[in-house]
């Protein structure tokens, strides 16, 4: 998920952040790493203590230079934060990360990991085909590198554009991804294979189900951003 020639560099020349980096920097415990980006999310008791908090966040995004997304609600704030626009993560992400966790903890605000998730369509098409710009007018979105589009103000899911295999002329098809802490995957699919889903598969991506739903809808469990390194 990228549009820049360098994988292993900002667009200012610095060097990009692994997951296995930005979780090593002491003082980023509350986040996590998805799609997207570093995010977090701190629970709240009232829309107006969201609101002091968002405060908060807008001063130590003031002092570290480095703005980042936040979702308002009166039962938390999440917060994103990355520094490319396919996601990728750099050392501000990291001074970003902190200086929130600690306005939270001023506060007395907890982290809940398990409120965190990232939803994205993916969109199979057959060898030579290309309908992006058929959802990219459907959607209102822009296209990020050569395989998706997102929303241009982040709030929708993403879509994901792969090769059908095998195979199926005319048949394109989409299932979900569903990006949560790595942390977190494994209670996720447990949950719907207790609510009559099944795994469809396991193997090869760590922290990482395919699994369907009793009539046979496709959805991806990954964990695998939380952890790359």
């Amino acid at each position: 998920m990228d549009d820049t020639t360098d994988q292993d560099h900002l667009p200012d020349g610095s060097p990009r952040v692994s997951a296995a980096q930005f979780h090593a920097a002491p003082g980023v415990e509350d986040w996590r790493v998805l799609f997207w980006g570093a995010h977090a999310c701190y629970r709240t008791t009232s829309f107006a203590q969201a609101a002091a908090f968002v405060a908060a966040i807008a001063g130590a995004a003031a002092v570290v230079g480095h703005d980042p997304d936040v979702d308002v609600r009166p039962e938390g704030v999440t917060v994103r934060t990355c520094s490319r626009v396919d996601g990728a993560l750099g050392r501000p992400d990291v001074d970003l990360a902190v200086a929130v966790s600690r306005a939270a903890h001023v506060l007395g605000l907890t982290p809940d990991p398990s409120a965190l998730q990232v939803v994205g369509i993916a969109v199979a098409q057959d060898a030579g085909v290309d309908t992006r710009a058929f959802w990219e007018a459907a959607f209102g979105y822009r296209r990020v590198g050569d395989e998706d589009l997102t929303d241009p103000l982040r709030r929708g899911p993403h879509l994901w554009f792969h090769e059908v295999t095998p195979p199926r002329p005319g048949r394109g098809r989409t299932h979900i991804d569903v990006s949560v802490p790595a942390d977190q995957a494994q209670a996720r699919v447990d949950a719907a294979v207790a609510l009559g889903g099944r795994i469809v598969s396991s193997g090869g991506v760590p922290h990482t189900w395919t699994i369907a739903s009793p009539d046979n809808h496709g959805v991806d469990i990954a964990g695998w951003a939380d952890t790359e390194a």
